[in-house]
């Protein structure tokens, strides 16, 4: 008997120790989804706060963009009416007014 009773007694203790090895486990494991949770958490937030930027620096350059377009165009439409001016001042007639630079002026961004 006392064989039987000693043998329950150890099992009872094994039994004992994996439960606690079991509960350390789970502790370690909501622990560590709480750190990676935090952590996902925080490169969202990094991840946002890029994209924002991004997405506001791009609407710049195209406003940028815009601006250097319309800039070419009026310049590009100056030389032309310079150059009309400067065929009609002389009796001849120049290129720049030709529907081939028309097409050119139109081309650029």
């Amino acid at each position: 008997m006392e064989n039987s009773d000693s043998k329950i007694a150890e099992l009872t203790e094994s039994r004992q120790e994996l439960l606690g090895r079991i509960q350390n486990l789970k502790l370690d494991l909501q622990n560590w989804r709480t750190k990676l949770d935090g952590q996902v958490k925080v490169y969202r937030d990094e991840l946002s706060q890029l994209k924002q930027s991004l997405t506001t620096e791009v609407e710049q350059l195209r406003t940028e963009f815009q601006d250097l377009r319309t800039t070419l165009q009026q310049q590009q439409e100056d030389v032309t009416v310079s150059l009309k001016n400067l065929g009609d001042d002389s009796g001849e007639t120049k290129e720049a007014g030709s529907p081939r630079n028309a097409e050119i002026a139109q081309d650029l961004p």
